[in-house]
């Protein structure tokens, strides 16, 4: 089928859903989020498609949306074979192109990831397989080949890339078998910063019905609030479970240090985002004053492009390495950081805050258990329980506090039209006589 599928359309459609109603999704910078993704869909000259999306919050989807829309001209007309042969040339060809490189990384990097990822996508649709088992069943060398070494070959070479996928074909078949049968460990992003304890409250004890051990708050907007908050955690999780923390770049550096010291009894697993997303001599000072106290330092979110990845990992800035799915240029970005981690033994804990992210992140974690790092201590993985069964044709499912691993061809980002029709901003039945500022002019 591989050999017969063009590229026809690109289609893209920005959605928008108004969590500011409810502070879902709020952190201390982020205060009225409302979730939004640039869907995009490859139509092709048969009935197989393409699925991808760009996650943002609100104001601003419109400006990666047009990027889309824009960059699409360099796949319509592509022969899915043509970019199955060399997935390195069309990712070079957008990220690289000779005039908008000039924007550097954000809304450009972010545009050309979103149809990147909807290539893969068509490519897995094709195959019948998921993304995860896609990758892992790609030779290291066809792996390699995925990714420009320009700038990260003076920490990590193609060679030692490829000792590090071909150690991971031993033992493969085993850790399939386990991870077909309880997927990569979840935690819980339940303490939003806008939401009450008695709504914080409830919601960790329902995932802890479903076997949660491992909860993620925010911090990082009043002192003594954070301190009871996290008194307030304790109380409700217990001393044994897992307790991350999360300040979204709220601080500068040595207030994140002086902050995460006033935290440190209540034993935060980790502080992530304590700073600028770039700053890596940054979290590299606040990586070294917290680690006497057993405080893990994890970024990655927002981190823009392997080079910046590369230096926060070989620096030793970082204890967690948090990918996103749609933060760089796509699947060739993401292997590269993935191989990375995996030669310094930094476990990969992806970041799923967003519409759509829990869907990718756990093919990307699956895939370096599997076949990359092939370990499953110490990496958890993000996991949000809303905008899901309402949004996706196929959505994200948990049991006993770990991933179900998915067996739907692709990505699993296929959403319902109905749902597409009524978020579309700004004419959809959601959006169409809803009252107040959009956009820019929503300030908070």
């Amino acid at each position: 089928m591989i050999s017969s599928l063009t590229i026809t359309d690109v289609e893209v459609t920005d959605v928008r859903v108004p969590t500011s109603d409810n502070l879902m999704g709020s952190d201390p910078f982020h205060k009225k989020p409302d979730y939004s993704a640039v869907v995009i869909r490859l139509h092709t000259n048969s009935t197989v498609q393409g699925h991808s999306l760009v996650f943002n919050i609100g104001a601003g989807n419109d400006w990666v949306a047009y990027g889309v829309r824009d960059l699409a001209v360099l796949v319509v007309g592509q022969q899915l074979d043509t970019f199955v042969q060399s997935p390195a040339a069309l990712h070079q060809l957008m990220v690289e192109h000779h005039q908008m490189r000039w924007l550097a990384d954000g809304v450009f990097r972010m545009a050309a990831g979103g149809l990147i990822n909807a290539l893969w996508d068509l490519w897995a649709q094709a195959e019948g397989k998921p993304m995860w088992a896609l990758l892992a069943d790609l030779t290291p060398e066809q792996v390699v080949a995925c990714v420009d070494w320009r700038y990260l070959r003076d920490v990590l070479t193609p060679e030692q890339a490829l000792d590090i996928l071909h150690r991971g074909r031993n033992g493969i078949e085993a850790r399939r078998e386990r991870l077909q049968q309880h997927g990569p460990v979840a935690y819980s992003t339940s303490g939003w910063l806008g939401l009450s304890d008695a709504q914080i409250e409830v919601d960790i004890k329902a995932m802890q019905d479903r076997g949660f051990q491992h909860f993620k708050t925010k911090v990082g907007g009043n002192l003594d609030d954070d301190i009871k908050r996290l008194t307030f955690l304790r109380g409700v999780i217990g001393d044994e479970a897992c307790l991350m923390t999360d300040a979204n770049q709220i601080w500068g550096v040595d207030e994140a240090i002086e902050w995460m010291l006033q935290l440190s009894a209540f034993k935060p697993f980790w502080i992530e985002e304590p700073t600028a997303r770039d700053d890596v001599l940054g979290f590299i000072k606040i990586r070294q004053a917290l680690k006497s106290q057993g405080i893990g330092v994890a970024a990655g979110e927002q981190v823009p492009s392997p080079v910046i990845f590369k230096q926060m990992l070989a620096s030793g800035a970082l204890t967690h390495c948090q990918i996103d799915a749609i933060r760089m240029g796509g699947v060739n970005d993401v292997i590269a950081v993935i191989l990375v981690a995996a030669k310094y033994d930094i476990p990969v804990c992806p970041h799923g805050g967003g519409i759509g992210l829990c869907n990718m992140i756990r093919h990307y974690a699956i895939w370096d258990q599997l076949a990359v790092s092939c370990k499953r201590e110490g990496r958890f993985v993000e996991y949000l329980n809303f905008l899901q069964d309402d949004v996706f044709e196929a959505p994200v499912t948990v049991s006993q506090g770990c991933y179900d691993t998915p067996v739907e061809p692709g990505w699993g980002l296929a959403m319902k039209p109905s749902f597409i029709e009524q978020h579309t901003f700004p004419d959809g039945a959601v959006w169409v006589d809803r009252p107040g500022p959009v956009g820019a002019a929503f300030t908070a």
